[in-house]
């Protein structure tokens, strides 16, 4: 009988570090089904040496020229695009 207690007690055991192990830990951040998270480094290093407004442009790794205008991201400029790929966020409109 106390065979059988100590095997359900390693079974369980084990069963729990498998589930910890398949599922990942805590400080994995999920990807968005785009693919990455936030602008490509390319949209920061289009507005170096740049002022908030600037229009620029850079090359994505899928060779298209992207067009935009740079803005304040807590203390570093972004391009952010003319036509952002599907998913990216509407234009802002003049109010």
């Amino acid at each position: 009988m106390k065979t059988l207690k100590k095997i359900t007690i390693i079974t369980i055991v084990m069963l729990g570090i498998c589930a910890a192990i398949g599922f990942g830990s805590d400080t994995e951040k999920p990807r968005p089904m785009g693919g990455h998270n936030g602008p490509p480094p390319e949209a920061y290093t289009a507005c170096e040496n740049k002022n908030a407004g600037d229009i620029a442009e850079f090359v994505s790794p899928h060779g298209d020229t992207v067009t935009g205008t740079c803005e304040q991201q807590g203390d570093r400029l972004v391009l952010r695009p003319d036509n952002p790929p599907d998913g990216g966020r509407p234009e802002k409109k003049d109010e």
